[in-house]
C-alpha cells in the first residue's frame, strides 16, 4: 500500500488537511514537497470515499527578517521587522511582499494541479477570527512559558507572554515584546536590542492585542491555526520535527492549554539541490518556479513521489539525472500500459498514479528524452517530423502533445542548465584536432568500423549500436577503448551520447567519411 493510502485508510471522520509557507522571498522548490505531499494525502483520502478539504495558509503575518540578494537592499531595508503583508511589492502585478511572492507559488500549484483553499493570517487577524485563541494563550501565558521549558529547554521570563504587537509608532512587529495583560489591553515595548537584525524604535503602551493588531508566535499561532481551521493532518519537514523542536513545541501547548489532542504528524526531508537546502531569502537553489518551467508537470510530480517522504530528495539538473528522471517515468508508464487499473497497482505505480495532474494515467509512446537533447542540437534537423520517422508506430494525438512538452524541456536545458561539457558539440566542418590522439588500436577499430558500416542497411541506433560492439569484439578490443575513437571524431572529446544514436542523426555517407578523414589525420602526424 501507497504511504499515502495508508494514511487514509487509519483516517476516521472528516479530515482537514493543511500546509502552510512564509513568503519571505522568492519560493523554492524544496517547498514543493510539503505541497505535493499533501496534495496526495487529501487525493487519497478522496479516493477512498472519506470527507475531506484541503487548505494552504499563508503566513504573511511574519516579520520581514532580511532582504533577499536579488532585491533592490536600499527599498527594502527600512521594512525590516515590517509583517511580510505591510511591505510593498517588489513589482506591480501585487498590492504588497507577501501577494507577490505567494502569487508566483500560487502559479505553480495550478501548473501541477494542486488546488487547496488559500487562506491569509492577515485575514485571520484582522477578521477576529483569533480573538479568542489570542485571549485564551494571554490569560494561560504560564503554561506556553512551561511548554517551551518542558519540550525544548527554553526559558521564559516570568513577565513574557505569547504574542507581538504591530508597533504603533514604527510599524515593526519583530521588535515588540509584551510584559502584561489585563483581560482587554496587553502592555508592550518596542526594545532597540530585540533583534539582530533591526532596531526598534523604543516606543511602549498599552493597546487591544485583537483584530489585527499583532500576532502570536509562530509555534502558539501554529496551534491556534488548527483549532480555528479544524486541522487534523499536518506533516512537517524534518527540521521542525526534531525531538524537541517546533512541532513538540506546538503538541505540547496543544495539549497543556488547550487540552486537545494535536492533528496527525509525519516528518518528511529535505529537497536540495546539487547538496544545497533551499532557502527562499538567501536565494539558494532553484525556484519553484524556475523547476516547473524546466519539467513537465506529471514530471514534476513524480520527482517528489518516486521518493519516500522520509528519504531526502538530492536534485541536481544534470544531463545524468534528469535523463534517468525520463526514462525512469517512461519505464513505470509501459508498466502501467501492461497492468492496469489503480487497485491492484504495485507501489511505484501508485507513485505514477499520484504524479498525474487527475486521476487518471494517461500512456503514450515514449521517446527517449536524451535523444531529445541531441536532436535539438543536430543542425538542419526539424526535430518534430524526426521524432516521428524514428518512432517505431505512428504517433497519436497525445504522443505528438507529449514530444512538444518534451522538445520544449529539452530545449529549457539546453538553454539554462546544460554545462558545456554536457551539450552535444559536433564537428561538421573539418575533424577535430583531438583526433589526433588516436592510437594505433583506435586507428585499426576505425578502418574496420567503416567496412561495416557500409555494410549496414539499416542506420538506426540500435543497429549501429550492435555494430559499433560487435566490430570492438572482432578485434578482442574493450568497447572502453574502442567507442572513444568514435566520439574524438566527431565532438573532439572522448565521451559523448550513445554512440549508435550518435551516428543515427548523422548522414550515412558523412558519418563514414568522417571517419575516414580522422584516420588520414592521424596517419598525417604518424
Amino acid at each position: 500500500m501507497f504511504w499515502a493510502d495508508k494514511i487514509a485508510a487509519s483516517s476516521q471522520g472528516e479530515q482537514i488537511v493543511n500546509d502552510s509557507k512564509t513568503p519571505s522571498g522568492r519560493v523554492h522548490v524544496g517547498s514543493l514537497r510539503g505541497v505535493i505531499i499533501h496534495d496526495v494525502i487529501y487525493r487519497a483520502l478522496k479516493h477512498a470515499g472519506k470527507p475531506v478539504k484541503f487548505t494552504y495558509g499563508v503566513d504573511d503575518y511574519d516579520a520581514l527578517d532580511t532582504v533577499p540578494q536579488y532585491l533592490d537592499r536600499d527599498k527594502f531595508s527600512p521594512y525590516l521587522g515590517y509583517p511580510l503583508c505591510n511591505v510593498p511589492s517588489p513589482g506591480d502585478n501585487a498590492s504588497d511582499y507577501a501577494k507577490y511572492f505567494m502569487g508566483e507559488f500560487l502559479e505553480v500549484f495550478d501548473y501541477l494541479g494542486v488546488k487547496p483553499e488559500i487562506y491569509y493570517l492577515r485575514d485571520l487577524y484582522r477578521s477576529g477570527r483569533l480573538n479568542e485563541h489570542i485571549d485564551i494563550f494571554l490569560n494561560n501565558a504560564h503554561l506556553v512559558r512551561e511548554a517551551y521549558k518542558e519540550v525544548s529547554k527554553a526559558e521564559r521570563p516570568d513577565n513574557w507572554y505569547p504574542f507581538q504587537v504591530i508597533c504603533e509608532n514604527c510599524g515593526k512587529i519583530a521588535t515588540t515584546v509584551v510584559t502584561d495583560y489585563n483581560g482587554k489591553e496587553v502592555f508592550y515595548t518596542c526594545k532597540p536590542d530585540a533583534t539582530n537584525y533591526v532596531e526598534g524604535c523604543g516606543h511602549s503602551g498599552w493597546i487591544s492585542p485583537f483584530d489585527g493588531n499583532g500576532k502570536l508566535p509562530w509555534k502558539v499561532e501554529w496551534v491556534a491555526k488548527w483549532q480555528v481551521i479544524g486541522v487534523t493532518i499536518e506533516l512537517a519537514g524534518k527540521d521542525h520535527s526534531q525531538k524537541g523542536g517546533s512541532r513538540d513545541v506546538a503538541n505540547a501547548i496543544c495539549r497543556k492549554v488547550l487540552h486537545k489532542k494535536p492533528p496527525y504528524h509525519s516528518p518528511y526531508e529535505f529537497i536540495l539541490v546539487n547538496g544545497t537546502k533551499m532557502s527562499s531569502s538567501k536565494g539558494v537553489g532553484s525556484s519553484a518556479k524556475e523547476i516547473a518551467e524546466l519539467l513537465p508537470p506529471e514530471l514534476l510530480r513524480f520527482l517528489m513521489l518516486r521518493t519516500q517522504p522520509k528519504t531526502v530528495i538530492n536534485f541536481a539538473p544534470n544531463y545524468e539525472t534528469i535523463t534517468r528522471l525520463f526514462r525512469d517515468y517512461d519505464t513505470l508508464i509501459e508498466k502501467y500500459e501492461r497492468e492496469g487499473e489503480k487497485e491492484a497497482l504495485t507501489k511505484d505505480l501508485l507513485s505514477l498514479f499520484y504524479a498525474q495532474l487527475g486521476d487518471e494515467v494517461k500512456t503514450y509512446q515514449p521517446f527517449d528524452f536524451s535523444t531529445l537533447i541531441s536532436l535539438l542540437q543536430i543542425p538542419h534537423i526539424d526535430i518534430e517530423p524526426e521524432v516521428e520517422k524514428r518512432s517505431p508506430q505512428p504517433l497519436s494525438e497525445f504522443d505528438r502533445e507529449v514530444v512538444k512538452r518534451r522538445i520544449e524541456a529539452a530545449q529549457k536545458w539546453l538553454d539554462d542548465y546544460a554545462d558545456e561539457e554536457e551539450k552535444l558539440v559536433l564537428y561538421f566542418d573539418e575533424v577535430p584536432e583531438q583526433a589526433q590522439a588516436l592510437t594505433d588500436e583506435q586507428v585499426n577499430y576505425l578502418t574496420k568500423l567503416i567496412e561495416n558500416l557500409e555494410n549496414t542497411e539499416s542506420w538506426d541506433g540500435e543497429t549501429l549500436q550492435t555494430v559499433l560492439f560487435s566490430t570492438s569484439k572482432e578485434l578482442q578490443m574493450k568497447p572502453g577503448a574502442a567507442f572513444p575513437a568514435v566520439y574524438l571524431s566527431f565532438m573532439g572529446k572522448e565521451r559523448g551520447p550513445k554512440a549508435g544514436n550518435l551516428l543515427s542523426y548523422l548522414e550515412k555517407s558523412f558519418a563514414i567519411g568522417r571517419l575516414r578523414e580522422a584516420i588520414a589525420l592521424k596517419e598525417a602526424i604518424s
